[in-house]
């Protein structure tokens, strides 16, 4: 997928991955990792797959042990980059550009996991109230130009007019998006609309990833995709997998905003304006797009998601950061399965109702 170019100083998107070593035990406590010298700590990263960097943390007794799951685990996941891809065409690969390539023309043949993306974000519509709509390409991809080329020409940085984007708007409706089971096809009825599966995809794909390496037996496995952080087990010695979340204030000398311990299958997503953004006359206009507005959604620097489903965390990740807190926290306060962290620019933070009990004190 096309990179976007929006800070070149970030390195790891939203969440960064603290593993307990024994060389770093002052920080984290728990047991070291001497104390089972048959089972080593590795990690593995990857900065080709969905456009941002894949790290692979997991136990095991050598080396090429662990190689041979890592290779698995990236095998799967560029399967599903290249399936959810909206700007690159793959060789003998129908995938979400190809569907956008023939809008209004016909339908198109797909791999039975692009049905299950699209169907799971039909049902991300439904629960968010539009909030989260993969029809939304029309106005995404104006947005995408601005941004590429603002942060190329930071002197020449612009905002769309508001009468083009309500223009593109006009051919938004997930209705139009038309899923055919039996045939295995999907066709998008307005000639105009495209798919933008940002909100869905990375999540959706790790989670499906993720229950793939369990029912190849794998455990004590970490995964973080561009900082949708998903574990499976725990560490070889039984404590929980920690994780912390990135402070979206990229110039506080505080790195990390908060630190998780992960339960077996739980995971974490955040959303905010310092993973992708440009700037126009000193403003920061971030890739996350109020679909009520159709501009950037700028009440918080970052929210973050804590649950056991990687592809509702990421969708719900960007539409609790469209809401008001008032509305998102009933949002997530009405369902006993997700907790949030709100994270506003002057630092403040508010959690949901049990947020806090999964956090490191």
């Amino acid at each position: 997928m096309n990179k976007t170019k929006g800070i070149s100083i970030i390195v790891i998107i939203g969440l960064i991955v603290l593993i307990l070593l024994a060389q770093s035990g002052k920080l984290f406590g728990g047991k070291a990792a001497t104390e089972e010298p048959e089972m080593q700590h590795y990690t593995a990263t990857f900065l080709d797959i969905f456009d941002t960097r894949t790290e692979i943390v997991g136990f095991a007794t050598n080396e090429d042990e662990f190689r041979k799951q890592a290779d698995i685990v990236k095998e799967r996941l560029v399967f599903y980059n290249n399936l959810y891809d909206i700007y690159n065409d793959y060789e003998g690969v129908n995938n979400i550009k190809t569907i956008n390539d023939n809008a209004g023309i016909a339908p198109v043949e797909v791999d039975d996991e692009i049905i299950a993306l699209l169907k799971f974000s039909k049902e991300m519509y439904d629960e968010t109230d539009g909030r989260v709509n993969v029809a939304m390409g029309s106005v995404l991809s104006i947005w995408h130009e601005y941004r590429e080329y603002g942060s190329e020409n930071p002197e020449r940085a612009a905002l769309p007019k508001l009468e083009e984007l309500q223009a593109a708007a006009e051919h938004t409706n997930i209705e139009d998006l038309i899923i055919d089971e039996d045939a295995h096809t999907v066709y998008l009825a307005d000639p105009e609309m495209s798919l933008d599966v940002g909100s869905t995809g990375k999540g959706f794909a790790c989670q499906r990833v993720m229950d793939y390496c369990r029912e190849q037996g794998m455990d004590h496995l970490l995964l973080s995709l561009g900082g949708n952080i998903s574990g499976i087990g725990t560490r070889y010695d039984g404590t929980p997998f920690r994780v912390a979340i990135q402070n979206p204030d990229m110039d506080s000398d505080e790195e990390y905003i908060e630190k998780l311990d992960l339960e077996d299958g739980q995971c974490v997503v955040s959303s905010g304006d310092y993973q992708r953004y440009y700037v126009v006359d000193d403003k920061v206009y971030c890739h996350i797009i109020n679909p009520d507005t159709l501009f950037p959604a700028d009440t918080f620097a970052a929210v973050s998601i804590l649950t056991k489903d990687s592809g509702e965390a990421d969708a719900l990740s960007t539409a609790l950061y469209t809401m008001s807190l008032e509305d998102g926290m009933a949002f997530v306060n009405g369902r006993d399965d997700i907790e949030a962290m709100w994270v506003f620019h002057d630092g403040k933070k508010v959690y949901s109702d049990h947020f806090e009990e999964s956090t490191v004190k």
